[in-house]
């Protein structure tokens, strides 16, 4: 008896010292954090860094202090977990993307976005797989079978989207920012479909059957998660129009979009969708119909809290991989073999390199000659730039590399133990080096940004109810925004010009994919699920006093 209740008391000590050491790497951790929020602060105004790069250097320098304190045993507070990365981490920052997201200016170049997005994915990471495939063998990594080297390319092949949104800024280059960003969310979903659509078939045995499934299965996953974050998006409107939440309780209203937002999510999930695609046109049909069918309080909450959320999760990241870059266990099983360490993280460099220049540029060609005007087109100089802003490799690629190659944080294998470490300088580097020289980048390819943002005010100033900017080209401003009673605008009748010639017809204005969507919209979508202008006011309803720059 007295055995018993001596173990039982030293079991009980033990797990109460486990308990005080997590209270105390939560202490430490939410400290870092906190720090990051005032050095990113100091250092807002920098020319060369970011809050990315700053939280990134900073878990650095923490994992360094805590592997000299604890004798070289261990450089982390916690164990990077792909589940706490993808379930509780990741989803705020793609919902706040779609939910802050100029929508205009995001479906207006749809189509290259989704090129960009999808089929540059795809030939990302064909040549990283044949890369690697060739130089792997050569280098002696491990035994390596044709699903991991498809898993490799899958894995380099997803942007870091976080990072590169810090770098550039929405209203200074409009259309770099929408290109860039609409093709990380796209091409983040991609990566994260196709690796899982690489570790659920069998590979090694593949012929004509398999690839058509694996393809139609690529299609629906894309297909059915975008679907379901439309549904979910437009659920969450016409529940909130309906009840009117905001008669009683403004933070109903709050917590059943933050809800209806997760729960998009996690039902796909729940799936086996890709949660991103979902989770982000979620957020841009919330912002489309959801917001303007609150009270004003509620959407000055939710704007503020979804965009907070997203920040902290965002350092926490890039924290959280800073400490974890020096996780110990798995240098030391590459400390015998540096030289192949160093040797596979350079190719990787420069299939990723390579792999990015081989769809952007081409794709950009192609979109140039759907497009009718010059402003319209992207020029070699943000060619330039949308190439150099998608290099940088964060935690998707992380996560991914940790879920192939490792179980439950940890890896026994040389070969794995080499991938990690090798996705660690790698999503390193391209963070640091790149992060660093894309902002002078910007400024020595684009240098007039501030220039651009006055016209942006200007034309704000004269036409207050026309949401344009720099990159809208008059020709198409004109008929997508000179709608009737509904829209945006309310813009006089201009009466088009027939084409009397080839090039005429060439250079006339043409109503586009949105003005007829516009059309739907308010005949349709709006009055059921509400949205600006469709909102009958009673007390407590919300009111058109505040403008929502969004649709921009």
């Amino acid at each position: 008896m007295a055995a018993l209740l001596s173990a039982a008391i030293s079991r009980v000590h033990m797990l109460s010292t486990s308990d005080h050491a997590s209270v105390v790497s939560i202490n430490l951790f939410v400290a870092l954090l906190c720090a990051c929020i005032v050095i990113g602060h100091l250092l807002e105004e920098s020319r060369w860094i970011n809050e990315s790069i700053t939280a990134l250097l900073i878990g650095l320098c923490t994992g360094v202090i805590i592997l000299l304190t604890t004798g070289m045993k261990s450089s982390h507070l916690m164990v990077f977990s792909e589940d706490l990365f993808f379930i509780y981490l990741l989803p705020p920052i793609i919902f706040n993307a779609g939910f802050q997201v100029k929508k205009k200016q995001f479906f207006r170049n749809f189509i290259t976005i989704m090129s960009f997005g999808a089929i540059g994915t795809l030939v990302s990471c064909a040549i990283i797989t044949l890369g690697v495939t060739q130089m792997f063998k050569r280098l002696d990594v491990g035994p390596l079978d044709i699903g991991d080297y498809l898993a490799i390319g899958a894995i380099f092949a997803a942007t870091d989207s976080v990072c590169t949104l810090q770098v550039l800024n929405q209203d200074e280059t409009p259309l770099l920012y929408s290109l860039v960003f609409g093709e990380g969310v796209v091409n983040d979903a991609t990566s994260v479909v196709l690796f899982n659509a690489i570790q659920s078939f069998d590979i090694t045995h593949m012929d004509h059957r398999i690839a058509l499934q694996f393809i139609g299965n690529f299609f629906y996953l894309f297909v059915s998660s975008t679907m379901l974050g439309v549904l979910t998006g437009l659920l969450s409107a016409y529940i909130i129009k309906k009840l009117y939440f905001g008669r009683h309780s403004t933070d109903r209203e709050v917590a059943l979009m933050m809800l209806m937002a997760y729960l998009s999510y996690m039902l796909a999930e729940l799936f086996y969708l890709s949660g991103i695609l979902t989770v982000f046109f979620c957020g841009i049909v919330m912002s489309h119909y959801t917001w303007h069918n609150v009270t004003e309080s509620s959407r000055i909450t939710t704007k503020h809290t979804f965009a907070t959320l997203s920040f902290v999760a965002e350092i926490f990241i890039f924290v959280y991989v800073g400490m974890d870059a020096l996780d110990i266990e798995k240098w030391r099983f590459v400390s015998n073999s540096p030289g192949t360490s160093v040797a596979v993280s350079s190719v990787l460099l420069v299939l990723v390199l390579a792999g990015r220049a081989a769809f952007v540029f081409p794709l950009s060609f192609l979109s140039n000659l759907a497009k009718k005007t010059q402003n319209e087109k992207i020029s070699f100089r943000q060619q330039v730039i949308i190439w150099w802003a998608g290099l940088m490799r964060g935690a998707v690629s992380m996560a991914l590399a940790y879920n192939k190659f490792t179980s439950l944080g940890h890896t026994h294998l040389r070969g794995n133990a080499i991938m990690i470490t090798s996705t660690i300088t790698v999503v390193l580097f391209s963070t640091v080096v790149f992060g660093l020289m894309t902002k002078p980048l910007i400024r020595l390819l684009l240098p007039h940004p501030k220039h651009r943002t006055s016209m942006v005010f200007s034309d704000h100033t004269n036409n207050s109810s026309m949401f344009s900017d720099s990159s809208t080209p008059k020709s198409i401003t004109v008929p997508l925004l000179g709608a009737p009673q509904g829209s945006d605008g309310d813009l006089p009748n201009h009466e088009v010009v027939r084409p009397g010639s080839l090039r005429a017809l060439l250079t006339t204005p043409t109503h586009t994919v949105h003005y007829y969507w516009r059309k739907f919209d308010d005949a349709i979508m709006r009055p059921v699920f509400g949205g600006r202008g469709f909102v009958p006011y009673v007390p407590g309803s919300p009111t058109e006093q505040i403008v929502h720059d969004d649709e921009s």
